[in-house]
């Protein structure tokens, strides 16, 4: 449809806030996320999560602008992005690193906060109480 867009989205890696040994040496992310012109999303995400599992993150939410901080012309470009949706694969002995799981379903909520220049974009997700990841996307019209 006019004005949507889909994103492809990559990651390379993950920022604890504490070391665990059980940490994988490499974390990794790769998604495909559609927008609608009203800033409304759909996503799907596939992922090596912190102990070496591979995982997906299926989920919808929305992006709004952080123009009205300042008029600005970097603000005009920073973003705050809140998705919702199930995380799938942490399994034995790690399900319990996430809450509500069971049988390696959970539901997942991760807010971001991101600069968009032009068709490229970057990110800051939060990843609840575990740690941080920077991805980075790139918008196909």
């Amino acid at each position: 449809m006019p004005g949507d867009s889909l994103m492809l989205q990559v990651a390379p890696g993950a920022i604890h806030y504490s070391y665990s040994p059980d940490h994988a040496k490499f974390s990794w992310l790769v998604g495909l996320e559609w927008q609608s012109p009203q800033r409304w999303l759909l996503g799907a995400a596939y992922f090596n999560n912190s102990f070496n599992q591979k995982c997906e993150y299926i989920y919808g939410g929305k992006v709004w602008s952080l123009d009205f901080i300042s008029d600005q012309d970097i603000f005009k470009s920073l973003y705050f992005k809140l998705t919702g949706g199930l995380l799938l694969g942490y399994k034995e002995p790690y399900e319990d690193k996430i809450p509500f799981n069971h049988n390696g379903v959970a539901p997942g909520i991760v807010p971001g906060l991101g600069y968009k220049y032009e068709n490229f974009s970057v990110q800051l997700d939060a990843l609840g109480g575990a740690g941080l990841m920077f991805t980075f996307g790139y918008d196909f019209k």
